[in-house]
Protein backbone atom coordinates (compact mmCIF):
# COMPACT_ATOMS: atom_id res chain seq x y z
CA UNK A 1 0.00 0.00 0.00
CA UNK A 2 1.35 3.42 -0.94
CA UNK A 3 1.28 6.43 1.38
CA UNK A 4 -1.49 9.05 0.96
CA UNK A 5 -0.63 11.84 -1.46
CA UNK A 6 -3.01 14.46 -0.11
CA UNK A 7 -1.86 17.13 2.40
CA UNK A 8 -2.14 16.31 6.10
CA UNK A 9 -1.42 18.29 9.27
CA UNK A 10 1.29 16.79 11.51
CA UNK A 11 0.61 16.89 15.24
CA UNK A 12 3.94 18.62 15.83
CA UNK A 13 5.05 22.03 17.05
CA UNK A 14 4.43 24.55 14.22
CA UNK A 15 3.02 21.60 12.22
CA UNK A 16 6.58 20.91 11.08
CA UNK A 17 7.18 17.91 8.83
CA UNK A 18 8.28 15.09 11.19
CA UNK A 19 10.52 13.60 8.50
CA UNK A 20 12.37 16.87 7.94
CA UNK A 21 12.37 17.68 11.66
CA UNK A 22 13.37 14.26 12.93
CA UNK A 23 15.32 13.83 16.14
CA UNK A 24 18.52 13.16 14.23
CA UNK A 25 18.17 16.35 12.17
CA UNK A 26 17.05 18.67 14.96
CA UNK A 27 18.94 20.71 17.54
CA UNK A 28 15.88 21.54 19.64
CA UNK A 29 13.44 19.09 21.24
CA UNK A 30 9.95 20.10 22.32
CA UNK A 31 9.07 17.80 25.21
CA UNK A 32 5.36 17.70 26.16
CA UNK A 33 4.57 16.63 29.73
CA UNK A 34 0.79 16.53 30.40
CA UNK A 35 0.89 16.34 34.20
CA UNK A 36 -0.83 18.46 36.85
CA UNK A 37 -1.26 16.19 39.86
CA UNK A 38 0.00 18.81 42.33
CA UNK A 39 -2.21 21.74 41.34
CA UNK A 40 -3.95 23.21 44.39
CA UNK A 41 -6.44 25.69 42.90
CA UNK A 42 -7.52 25.37 39.26
CA UNK A 43 -6.38 22.24 37.46
CA UNK A 44 -6.12 21.68 33.72
CA UNK A 45 -2.41 22.18 33.08
CA UNK A 46 -2.29 18.59 31.87
CA UNK A 47 -4.08 19.93 28.76
CA UNK A 48 -1.47 22.64 28.24
CA UNK A 49 1.02 20.77 26.03
CA UNK A 50 -1.62 19.67 23.51
CA UNK A 51 -3.06 23.20 23.38
CA UNK A 52 0.37 24.74 22.79
CA UNK A 53 1.11 22.33 19.96
CA UNK A 54 -2.33 22.84 18.41
CA UNK A 55 -2.20 26.64 18.47
CA UNK A 56 1.42 26.71 17.31
CA UNK A 57 0.12 25.62 13.90
CA UNK A 58 -1.15 29.19 13.44
CA UNK A 59 2.19 30.89 14.16
CA UNK A 60 4.36 32.37 11.43
CA UNK A 61 7.76 30.68 11.18
CA UNK A 62 9.45 34.01 10.42
CA UNK A 63 10.35 36.14 13.45
CA UNK A 64 10.29 39.82 12.41
CA UNK A 65 12.02 40.97 15.61
CA UNK A 66 15.08 38.84 14.86
CA UNK A 67 14.54 38.73 11.09
CA UNK A 68 15.06 35.00 11.10
CA UNK A 69 13.27 31.70 10.65
CA UNK A 70 14.32 29.63 13.64
CA UNK A 71 12.96 26.39 12.21
CA UNK A 72 16.16 26.04 10.18
CA UNK A 73 17.90 24.46 13.17
CA UNK A 74 15.39 21.62 13.28
CA UNK A 75 12.68 21.36 15.94
CA UNK A 76 11.68 17.84 16.94
CA UNK A 77 8.39 17.29 18.76
CA UNK A 78 8.98 14.39 21.14
CA UNK A 79 6.31 11.95 22.26
CA UNK A 80 4.61 13.13 25.44
CA UNK A 81 5.91 11.70 28.71
CA UNK A 82 3.36 9.47 30.38
CA UNK A 83 2.30 10.65 33.87
CA UNK A 84 3.68 8.61 36.77
CA UNK A 85 1.08 7.43 39.28
CA UNK A 86 3.75 7.25 41.96
CA UNK A 87 3.53 10.97 42.73
CA UNK A 88 5.44 14.17 41.87
CA UNK A 89 8.87 12.99 43.05
CA UNK A 90 8.64 9.95 40.78
CA UNK A 91 7.35 12.14 37.96
CA UNK A 92 10.26 14.57 38.36
CA UNK A 93 12.64 11.61 38.16
CA UNK A 94 10.99 10.51 34.92
CA UNK A 95 11.40 14.01 33.48
CA UNK A 96 15.03 14.03 34.59
CA UNK A 97 15.68 10.76 32.79
CA UNK A 98 14.16 12.07 29.55
CA UNK A 99 15.86 15.48 29.62
CA UNK A 100 19.19 13.89 30.51
CA UNK A 101 18.89 11.49 27.59
CA UNK A 102 18.24 14.28 25.10
CA UNK A 103 21.01 16.45 26.58
CA UNK A 104 23.46 13.56 26.25
CA UNK A 105 22.58 13.52 22.55
CA UNK A 106 23.37 17.26 22.33
CA UNK A 107 19.77 18.42 22.06
CA UNK A 108 18.42 21.59 23.63
CA UNK A 109 15.16 20.72 25.39
CA UNK A 110 12.12 22.96 25.68
CA UNK A 111 9.65 21.31 28.05
CA UNK A 112 5.99 22.29 27.83
CA UNK A 113 3.74 21.46 30.75
CA UNK A 114 2.12 20.64 32.88
CA UNK A 115 2.45 22.03 36.40
CA UNK A 116 5.60 23.58 37.79
CA UNK A 117 6.52 20.53 39.88
CA UNK A 118 8.13 19.11 36.71
CA UNK A 119 10.84 21.77 36.51
CA UNK A 120 13.21 20.35 39.17
CA UNK A 121 13.44 17.14 37.16
CA UNK A 122 14.72 18.99 34.10
CA UNK A 123 17.05 21.10 36.24
CA UNK A 124 18.49 18.01 37.92
CA UNK A 125 19.40 16.49 34.57
CA UNK A 126 20.95 19.65 33.14
CA UNK A 127 22.86 20.47 36.34
CA UNK A 128 24.68 17.16 35.87
CA UNK A 129 25.35 17.98 32.22
CA UNK A 130 26.35 21.65 32.74
CA UNK A 131 28.31 22.09 35.95
CA UNK A 132 27.97 25.90 35.96
CA UNK A 133 24.19 25.95 35.48
CA UNK A 134 21.99 28.69 36.92
CA UNK A 135 18.22 28.94 36.79
CA UNK A 136 16.12 31.95 35.81
CA UNK A 137 12.55 31.53 37.00
CA UNK A 138 9.68 33.74 35.85
CA UNK A 139 6.79 33.24 38.26
CA UNK A 140 4.10 35.14 40.11
CA UNK A 141 4.95 33.02 43.16
CA UNK A 142 8.28 32.32 44.82
CA UNK A 143 7.60 28.55 45.06
CA UNK A 144 10.26 28.25 47.76
CA UNK A 145 8.31 26.25 50.34
CA UNK A 146 10.09 23.24 51.78
CA UNK A 147 6.75 21.41 51.78
CA UNK A 148 3.18 22.16 50.77
CA UNK A 149 0.11 19.94 51.13
CA UNK A 150 2.26 17.12 52.55
CA UNK A 151 4.74 16.95 49.68
CA UNK A 152 8.15 18.50 49.13
CA UNK A 153 7.81 18.02 45.37
CA UNK A 154 4.66 19.98 44.52
CA UNK A 155 4.27 23.11 42.45
CA UNK A 156 4.69 25.36 45.50
CA UNK A 157 8.15 23.87 46.07
CA UNK A 158 9.32 23.98 42.44
CA UNK A 159 11.94 26.70 42.85
CA UNK A 160 13.06 25.27 46.24
CA UNK A 161 13.72 21.85 44.69
CA UNK A 162 15.41 23.46 41.69
CA UNK A 163 17.63 25.37 44.13
CA UNK A 164 18.77 22.00 45.47
CA UNK A 165 20.63 21.58 42.16
CA UNK A 166 21.68 25.07 41.01
CA UNK A 167 21.45 28.78 41.93
CA UNK A 168 18.06 30.39 41.27
CA UNK A 169 17.05 33.93 40.28
CA UNK A 170 13.36 34.82 40.62
CA UNK A 171 11.63 37.35 38.36
CA UNK A 172 8.04 38.61 38.33
CA UNK A 173 7.10 37.53 41.86
CA UNK A 174 4.20 39.35 43.50
CA UNK A 175 2.91 36.71 45.91
CA UNK A 176 5.20 35.20 48.53
CA UNK A 177 4.66 33.37 51.80
CA UNK A 178 6.48 34.35 54.98
CA UNK A 179 8.39 31.05 54.82
CA UNK A 180 9.45 31.77 51.23
CA UNK A 181 10.49 35.32 52.09
CA UNK A 182 12.65 34.14 54.98
CA UNK A 183 14.34 31.45 52.88
CA UNK A 184 15.04 33.85 50.00
CA UNK A 185 16.56 36.41 52.37
CA UNK A 186 18.66 33.92 54.34
CA UNK A 187 20.08 32.34 51.18
CA UNK A 188 20.62 35.62 49.29
CA UNK A 189 18.50 34.47 46.36
CA UNK A 190 18.11 37.28 43.82
CA UNK A 191 14.41 38.18 43.57
CA UNK A 192 12.93 40.83 41.31
CA UNK A 193 9.43 41.58 42.49
CA UNK A 194 6.88 42.91 40.01
CA UNK A 195 5.34 46.00 41.59
CA UNK A 196 3.43 48.78 39.83
CA UNK A 197 6.16 49.47 37.28
CA UNK A 198 7.75 47.06 34.77
CA UNK A 199 10.94 45.31 35.86
CA UNK A 200 13.72 47.42 34.38
CA UNK A 201 16.99 46.34 36.01
CA UNK A 202 17.91 43.77 33.38
CA UNK A 203 21.66 44.08 34.05
CA UNK A 204 21.15 43.10 37.68
CA UNK A 205 19.16 40.03 36.64
CA UNK A 206 21.86 38.92 34.21
CA UNK A 207 24.63 39.69 36.69
CA UNK A 208 23.41 36.93 38.97
CA UNK A 209 23.44 34.27 36.26
CA UNK A 210 26.26 31.93 35.27
CA UNK A 211 27.29 31.27 31.68
CA UNK A 212 24.77 28.45 31.14
CA UNK A 213 21.17 29.25 32.04
CA UNK A 214 17.99 27.23 32.29
CA UNK A 215 14.86 29.37 31.89
CA UNK A 216 11.71 28.24 33.66
CA UNK A 217 8.64 30.29 32.74
CA UNK A 218 5.50 29.79 34.78
CA UNK A 219 2.87 31.55 32.68
CA UNK A 220 1.28 33.17 35.72
CA UNK A 221 4.26 35.53 35.65
CA UNK A 222 2.20 37.35 33.02
CA UNK A 223 -0.65 39.61 34.03
CA UNK A 224 -4.06 37.88 33.83
CA UNK A 225 -5.13 40.47 31.26
CA UNK A 226 -2.93 38.65 28.74
CA UNK A 227 -2.72 35.24 30.45
CA UNK A 228 -5.83 34.19 32.32
CA UNK A 229 -5.46 30.51 31.41
CA UNK A 230 -3.37 29.49 34.41
CA UNK A 231 -4.06 27.71 37.68
CA UNK A 232 -3.46 30.74 39.90
CA UNK A 233 -3.91 34.06 38.05
CA UNK A 234 -2.22 36.73 40.18
CA UNK A 235 -3.00 40.42 39.41
CA UNK A 236 -0.29 42.96 38.67
CA UNK A 237 1.86 40.79 36.44
CA UNK A 238 4.38 41.22 33.66
CA UNK A 239 3.58 42.30 30.14
CA UNK A 240 4.66 40.57 26.92
CA UNK A 241 7.50 42.86 25.81
CA UNK A 242 8.67 43.37 29.38
CA UNK A 243 9.36 39.64 29.68
CA UNK A 244 10.81 39.34 26.19
CA UNK A 245 13.21 42.23 26.75
CA UNK A 246 14.70 40.31 29.69
CA UNK A 247 14.80 37.01 27.83
CA UNK A 248 16.51 38.52 24.80
CA UNK A 249 19.14 40.23 26.94
CA UNK A 250 19.83 36.95 28.76
CA UNK A 251 20.22 35.12 25.45
CA UNK A 252 22.60 37.79 24.16
CA UNK A 253 24.88 37.60 27.19
CA UNK A 254 24.47 34.03 28.42
CA UNK A 255 23.72 30.62 26.87
CA UNK A 256 20.19 29.31 27.31
CA UNK A 257 20.80 25.55 27.45
CA UNK A 258 17.17 24.58 28.06
CA UNK A 259 13.84 26.00 29.06
CA UNK A 260 10.29 25.23 30.05
CA UNK A 261 6.93 26.96 29.65
CA UNK A 262 4.57 25.72 32.35
CA UNK A 263 1.12 25.95 33.90
CA UNK A 264 -1.04 26.65 30.84
CA UNK A 265 -4.57 25.52 31.78
CA UNK A 266 -6.34 26.20 28.48
CA UNK A 267 -9.84 25.61 29.83
CA UNK A 268 -9.43 28.42 32.37
CA UNK A 269 -9.05 31.27 29.90
CA UNK A 270 -9.58 32.42 26.34
CA UNK A 271 -7.86 30.83 23.36
CA UNK A 272 -5.41 33.74 23.35
CA UNK A 273 -3.69 32.14 26.35
CA UNK A 274 -2.67 29.04 24.41
CA UNK A 275 -1.58 31.14 21.44
CA UNK A 276 0.53 33.37 23.69
CA UNK A 277 2.14 30.33 25.31
CA UNK A 278 2.97 28.82 21.91
CA UNK A 279 4.49 32.09 20.74
CA UNK A 280 6.58 32.32 23.90
CA UNK A 281 7.94 28.83 23.24
CA UNK A 282 8.96 29.84 19.73
CA UNK A 283 10.49 33.12 20.96
CA UNK A 284 12.58 31.16 23.47
CA UNK A 285 13.78 28.84 20.71
CA UNK A 286 14.68 31.80 18.52
CA UNK A 287 16.46 33.69 21.31
CA UNK A 288 18.37 30.60 22.44
CA UNK A 289 19.57 29.62 18.97
CA UNK A 290 19.60 32.69 16.71
CA UNK A 291 21.33 35.46 18.65
CA UNK A 292 25.09 36.00 18.48
CA UNK A 293 26.90 35.62 21.81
Amino acid sequence: MTSPTWPTIPNTFLALDPDEHSLARSKVVILPVPYDATTSYRSGARDGPAAIIRTSHELEDFDPELETNATGIGIYTAPAIEPHAGGPEAMAARVSEAVGWYAAHEKRVGMIGGDHSLTPGAVHALAEHFHDLSILVFDAHADMREEYQSTAYGHASASRRAFDHAPVTLVGVRSISEEDSTFVREHNIPIFMRWAEPIADVDAIIGGLSKNVYVSFDLDAFDPSIMAAVGTPEPGGMEWWEALRILRAVAEQRTIVGFDVMELAPGEGPEAGAFTAAKLVYKLIAYATSLPQ
